[in-house]
């Protein structure tokens, strides 16, 4: 996609009329009965990546001849933003209905949004699945992206689905490409049905993506509304002249939430984890653990698996160790869990009660550097 090499100048409110603008849509907000959010790259700017627009956005800097000057952090490790855990907040307070994003930087999925209550229109650059065999799908802690050598339409990213064994496939949308059935579906379902539709960070320029929040736009009899939030004019203007905020995301969110009461929490990285003892006799046994999301998508967030007792640490999915001892019902299977240590995070060492499958909910806080472990039912957390 071609950007011109002078990006248009950035406008911002004075402070005095964003309070009078943010004033505004906390009170559409709190009207709305089908709220939804569209977000651009401009939510993960202040998180250290890249936008595209912007005076020093990627295309533009390409534009210019200065790639060399791109300057963005990497994803895996980039810290979600305020906005994005407004968002979260807001989802779970069923403030939020739904959000749907441009973004494949994976921050809106890492940051705690839960995957029936996003549209990822452009994918994300975490997810890989098994599209041409029986759909399962992966997320990685790592970034599984194909390396498009030949073209940038072969997305095979060289790794095997566990289930049928067919190819796995990124979930990059690469210009030209059409967008995820469901995604997309979903997005036009909610806009469709919206009220009020608040556009976060994004130029509103790569179809048919930015056709979304539109569809909120023109809904008949003025039912729906649209905010749109950007430094930069887009071609969707003229649809929010009511109210048209010219602020940075972060700006605009942390206001939001403290007028509607509603506190920003602090990113933790959730992990979800089950282990798994099966036992072939009283001396014979194997333990399994292997990471999930809420809904048990696989997730690969572990390095090495090592138990107690045992000299040699299992390095390659799935995490099973055979172990001959004599085991009864409530001994402690002692294991060491090494992370892909994107956030810096430590070894984890689990007492596992011996007795079927037990989920635990790993919690990691990157500001103290610390993990807190909790047990039970992890879908609903």
């Amino acid at each position: 996609m071609a950007a011109p090499a002078a990006a248009e100048e950035e406008r911002y409110d004075s402070p005095v009329e964003l309070d009078r603008k943010v004033d505004q849509l906390v009170a559409l907000i709190t009207k709305s009965k089908h709220f939804i959010v569209f977000t651009g790259a401009g939510v993960s700017t202040s998180a250290g990546i890249a936008d595209f627009r912007g005076p020093t956005g990627v295309w533009t800097l390409r534009a210019q001849g200065r790639e060399d000057k791109i300057e963005s952090v990497n994803t895996l490790q980039a810290i979600p933003t305020p906005t994005h855990m407004a968002l979260v907040a807001l989802q779970d307070q069923n403030i939020m209905t739904h959000l749907v994003s441009q973004n494949c930087d994976g921050l809106h999925r890492r940051s705690g949004i839960l995957p029936d209550r996003i549209s990822e229109l452009h994918g994300n650059s975490n997810r890989e699945t098994c599209a041409k065999g029986c759909g399962k799908e992966y997320i990685r802690d790592f970034r599984a992206v194909a390396t498009y050598e030949k073209t940038v339409h072969d997305h095979r990213t060289g790794r095997k689905c566990d289930a049928c064994g067919g190819n796995l496939y990124d979930t990059i949308i690469n210009f030209g490409e059409y967008l995820p059935e469901k995604p997309l579906a979903d997005a036009r379902e909610h806009a469709g049905k919206a009220d009020l539709c608040l556009v976060l960070g994004s130029s509103l320029t790569v179809p048919p993506a930015c056709t979304i929040p539109e569809i909120t736009a023109k809904r008949r009899f003025g039912k729906g509304k649209m905010v749109i939030c950007n430094l930069q004019s887009t071609p969707l203007d003229d649809f929010s002249k009511s109210l048209r905020i010219w602020a940075k995301a972060d700006d605009v969110m942390v206001r939001v939430m403290e007028r509607l009461g509603v506190e920003i929490p602090k990113f933790v990285l959730r992990r979800r984890m089950v282990v798994e003892v099966k036992s072939q006799d009283t001396e014979r046994h194997t333990i399994t653990l292997r990471g999930v999301d809420v809904d048990r998508t696989p997730v690969t967030f572990i390095k090495s698996v090592k138990m107690s007792g045992n000299r040699r640490a299992v390095t390659r999915e799935p995490f099973e160790i055979n172990f001959r001892r004599k085991v009864e019902p409530g001994d402690a299977i002692e294991v060491e869990v090494e992370f892909m240590g994107n956030y810096g995070e430590p070894n984890l060492t689990i007492g596992h009660v011996y007795g079927g499958e037990t989920g635990y909910l790993l919690e990691y806080d990157p500001a103290t550097g610390e993990w807190k472990v909790g047990k039970g039912d992890i879908l609903s957390q």
